[in-house]
């Protein structure tokens, strides 16, 4: 793509403290990105709470910020700073969940920040567990039976197992999977006080179920590309960051494979992500 002239200066947001073994990821992709940006003759700022990460090392940015990753501390480096972009893509559920937070305070309209990489409407899409769920569905594909729950009290028909996924959390945190009555109730209340909305999807449990993972990127021309296929040797149940894996891919058949081909592109256009990269991950039983 050309490059924009209508910027001048792009603040990346970090994803922060880091879980050994998951989410290294956003370091190596913000590194590149700060390079790449730099190369094009941008002005780079980085806000992350982390000084382990190697994007904070001197050098990667023009400024480096070593501020809590909360609104308070990014508006703080926003109105310092007044960059013309922000981009929150590279730092995770970290980073979208900042973007959603400076949204809506007003502050990036304050100060006339667009955000770039994915709007604000895409974010939502991505993280929030219901529309993501409709999104995909809307795509012709099947998701598992599921319910949105906002209380315990919202529980009453839920059928087991289950697995419950916290709205807005990274790496899989306050989520977990529930056999019985009493294990549900305690993972939602987990889960609840862990997601920053309180919301958690409860669905049905696909634990034992193979799982493939595509890394797509795309576009502001719609122009899409499959970097890699990645098959996780360890079953669904197990979190990604903890699973053994391999790419490309080893077992499955070309005609299953162009089908999760097809299924993520479909994905990352409903979703809406206008430039950069998105892993986008299914459970197949055979």
């Amino acid at each position: 793509m050309p490059r924009r002239t209508d910027i001048h200066s792009i603040c990346l947001i970090g994803s922060g403290p880091i879980v050994i073994g998951q989410a290294a990821e956003f370091d190596y992709a913000g590194c590149q990105a700060l390079k790449v940006l730099r190369e094009d003759g941008y002005r780079t700022i980085v806000v992350n709470s982390n000084p382990a990460t190697i994007m904070t090392d001197p050098g990667f940015a023009d400024r480096t910020y070593l501020e809590p990753l909360d609104l308070e501390g990014v508006s703080s480096v926003l109105r310092r700073e007044r960059p013309d972009a922000l981009l929150p893509t590279m730092g995770g559920g970290t980073a979208l969940n900042l973007a959603r937070e400076l949204d809506g305070s007003g502050i990036l309209d304050e100060l006339g920040i667009e955000l770039i990489g994915a709007n604000i409407d895409a974010i939502n899409r991505a993280e929030d567990r219901e529309l993501f769920k409709h999104t995909v569905e809307g795509c012709g594909l099947k998701v598992p039976t599921s319910r949105i729950v906002t209380s315990v009290d919202d529980l009453v028909g839920v059928s087991l197992p289950a697995v419950v996924r916290p709205a807005f959390t990274l790496g899989g945190h306050g989520g977990g999977f529930a056999d019985t009555p009493e294990q549900l109730r305690n993972q939602v209340e987990r889960g609840l006080s862990e997601s920053p909305i309180s919301q958690v999807l409860v669905e049905e449990s696909v634990r034992g179920w193979d799982e493939f993972e595509l890394e797509v990127v795309r576009d502001t021309s719609d122009n899409v590309v499959i970097v890699c296929s990645i098959e996780n040797l360890d079953p669904m149940g197990v979190h990604t960051g903890d699973s053994v894996t391999v790419a490309p891919q080893m077992t499955l058949p070309d005609e299953a494979y162009q089908e999760l081909r097809n299924a993520a592109i479909a994905v990352i256009r409903a979703v809406g992500v206008d430039t950069g990269g998105s892993n986008i991950q299914f459970a197949r039983d055979r």
